[in-house]
Parts: structure tokens; sequence; C-alpha cells
């Protein structure tokens, strides 16, 4: 006789549901940087905007040049906190170009009325303002895609096929014949 086989009971499943994570995590996790709040984001561009209001951008420097060439000419016209001359971080050549921060605002407008289209090692000197970066935001145009719009114009497809349409020497098909004389007339159903 065959015995019945008492059932067995199932396992009892311990379903527990995590907690939901954010979806984006803190900046100070991404970054290592604690999250700035907007009254220290406030301070720090009001601080940017006091050092850029004391400072001047020259362009067209001499590649060769040093900061303390650079002192020795802008000290004519105040007292210098900081020189900056910009490298290009791939090559390590200079950029052609400087930012002088002066000890005072005056010494701004100074500089430019002084110095702006002076000779300095062989190269006429261009000074002006500092611009304030603010940092998110774009001044110039916006989205141009490649190719800037400027060029070759028009839709480039990619790889082969795809409608090409005819070309200057295609005067239709095979046998010779135009598509438009193979063509039947159009009607106007209106």
């Amino acid at each position: 006789m065959s015995e019945i086989a008492e059932p067995q009971s199932q396992p009892q499943l311990d379903v527990t549901i995590p907690e939901q994570e954010p979806e984006q995590e803190p900046e100070q996790e991404r970054t290592g940087r604690p999250q700035e709040t907007e009254e220290e984001r406030a301070e720090r561009l009001a601080k940017q905007e006091e050092i850029d209001s004391r400072s001047v951008y020259v362009g067209n420097v001499d590649y060769q040049s040093t900061p303390e060439q650079l002192e020795s000419f802008f000290k004519a016209v105040g007292v210098i906190e900081r020189i900056t001359i910009l490298f290009d971080k791939y090559s390590g050549l200079p950029k052609g170009y400087a930012y002088v921060e002066f000890e005072i605002p005056e010494s701004v407008e100074k500089a430019i009325e002084e110095l702006h289209g002076k000779e300095f090692r062989g190269r006429d000197l261009r000074v002006t303002p500092k611009r304030t970066n603010l940092p998110g935001f774009k001044k110039r145009g916006g989205f141009r895609g490649r190719g800037g719009g400027r060029g070759r114009g028009g839709f480039r497809g990619r790889g082969r096929g795809g409608f090409r349409g005819r070309g200057r020497g295609d005067s239709g098909d095979e046998n010779g014949k135009s598509f438009e004389a193979n063509a039947e007339p159009a009607t106007k159903e209106d």
C-alpha cells in the first residue's frame, strides 16, 4: 500500500524591504568636499568679486615673460598682491595672458589708462578689468553642437546607404530614359 506523506511545511521567508536610498549621492560623497550652503556660496562669490575688482587681465603677454618682469612693469601703477601667468595643462607652455591683482581697486583704472597698448618685451599689452566668472553660468551663446553651424552646412548622415538623392550626372534609369519621362503626370486631387 502506498503511504501518503504528510505535507511538509514550507520554510517561512523573511522578507524585509530595504530603506530607499537617495537617487543622488550627496555632494560630499561625490567630490570629497562638504556640501556648500547658500550663505557660504554667496560669501565665496562676494569675496571673489572683491578680488576681481582689484585685478586686471593682461593679454598679448610674451611667452618667455616671468612674474618678476611683469611685476616690475606694473609696479608703477600700484602695489601688487599677486601675478598669475596661465599655462596650458597639456603642453605646459604659457597661454600668452596673465592676471595682476593689486592692493587697491584704484590701481586697476590707473593700469588700464597708463599701460593699455604699451609695449612690453616687444608686444603691445592689452590691459582690461578682470571679469568675474559665475560658476555654472554661461554668458556666451547656447549650444553649438558639432561644427558650430559654420562651414559645410546641411545634414551629413553616417555610413553608407540611406537616401542620397540624384546626382548631377544621373539622367534616369538604366535604359537611359529620364525619370520625369517615365513618371505619370501628377493629378491634383482636391
